[in-house]
C-alpha cells in the first residue's frame, strides 16, 4: 500500500485540528488549565478530552498541516480554544478580586501567599475562597460543562471556518468588567460591615484621642471579620458564582454563534 504526502498530511489533520483547539482551552481553563498538573498529565487531558468530542467535531477540511493555509487554521483554532478558556478563568478569580476587597477591609491584606494556579501573591483569603470556588466549580459539573462547549464549539464553528471581527475580542476582553462586578456583589456585605466598624473607631478615636487605633482596631476588625466571613459570604458564594458562570457561558455562545447553555 502507498501512501502519498498528501493522505498522510490529511490524516493528521483530522486529529491535530481538534487536538489543537482542545488543548488551547484546557491551557487556560479552570482545572484543566491548573499548574499544579504535571505537564504530562495536561497532555494526557488534552488528548482525552480531544478523542471525547471527535464524534462532534464533523467535516475537518483536507488542508496540509504544514502549509501557510494549515498553520492559519491552527491558529484559529487556538483563537476559539483560549477565548472559551479564558472567559471561564475570568469567571473563576471573579473570587480571588473578592477575596483582595475583603482581606483590606479586614486589615489582612498584607497576609499573602503564594497562588498555586497562577504563581501571584494573593491574600489568604482570597487563596481560600478560590479554593471554595473551584470545589463549587466541580460539585456543579463545571468541567463537564467545558466538554460540552468544546463539542458545541465544533458545531458552531467548523474547523477553519472562525470568522471573528475586533468587536468580538473587545468583548471577549470587555467581559472584565463583569468579572469586578461579581466580585464588588460577593465583597459588598463584608466590606459594608467593615465599613461601619472603622467608621465606629474614627468616632471613638476622636471622643478618646488617646486611645490607639491600630492596637484596638486591627484586632477587632479581624476578629469580626473572621466571624462574620462565614455568615455573610459564604452562604451566598455558590448562588453569586452560578450566576457569573452563566454569564459566561452565555457570552461564550454569543461570541461564537452556539445556543444558549445552562451553566449554572
Amino acid at each position: 500500500m502507498e501512501l502519498t504526502f498528501a493522505e498522510i498530511a490529511a490524516w493528521v489533520g483530522q486529529f491535530m485540528y481538534p487536538l489543537t483547539r482542545v488543548g488551547a482551552a484546557a491551557l487556560v481553563a479552570p482545572v484543566f488549565g491548573n499548574n499544579l498538573l504535571p505537564l504530562r498529565i495536561r497532555v494526557f487531558l488534552g488528548v482525552v478530552l480531544t478523542v471525547a468530542v471527535m464524534p462532534a467535531v464533523g467535516e475537518i477540511p483536507q488542508v496540509n498541516p504544514l502549509a501557510p493555509e494549515g498553520l492559519l487554521v491552527a491558529g484559529q483554532e487556538v483563537l476559539v480554544g483560549l477565548i472559551i478558556g479564558f472567559v471561564l478563568a475570568l469567571a473563576l478569580n471573579t473570587v480571588v478580586i473578592a477575596g483582595e476587597s475583603v482581606a483590606l477591609a479586614m486589615g489582612l491584606g498584607f497576609a499573602t501567599m503564594v497562588d498555586p494556579q497562577t504563581g501571584m501573591s494573593v491574600p489568604v483569603i482570597s487563596q481560600f475562597l478560590l479554593v471554595l470556588a473551584t470545589l463549587l466549580f466541580l460539585i456543579v459539573g463545571g468541567h463537564l460543562m467545558i466538554v460540552q462547549l468544546l463539542a458545541e464549539s465544533f458545531s458552531a464553528v467548523p474547523v477553519g471556518a472562525l470568522s471573528l471581527e475586533r468587536s468580538d475580542l473587545w468583548g471577549v476582553v470587555s467581559w472584565g468588567t463583569q468579572m469586578y462586578a461579581g466580585a464588588v456583589l460577593i465583597a459588598l456585605p463584608m466590606v459594608t460591615v467593615m465599613l461601619v466598624i472603622n467608621l465606629s473607631l474614627g468616632v471613638m478615636t476622636r471622643a478618646a484621642p488617646q486611645m490607639n487605633v491600630f492596637s484596638v482596631g486591627l484586632p477587632m476588625t479581624i476578629l469580626v471579620g473572621g466571624v462574620l466571613l462565614p455568615v455573610l459570604l459564604f452562604p451566598a458564594l455558590p448562588t453569586r458564582m452560578a450566576g457569573i458562570w452563566q454569564e459566561a457561558y452565555d457570552t461564550i455562545g454569543a461570541l461564537l454563534g452556539m445556543p444558549a447553555v445552562a451553566g449554572g
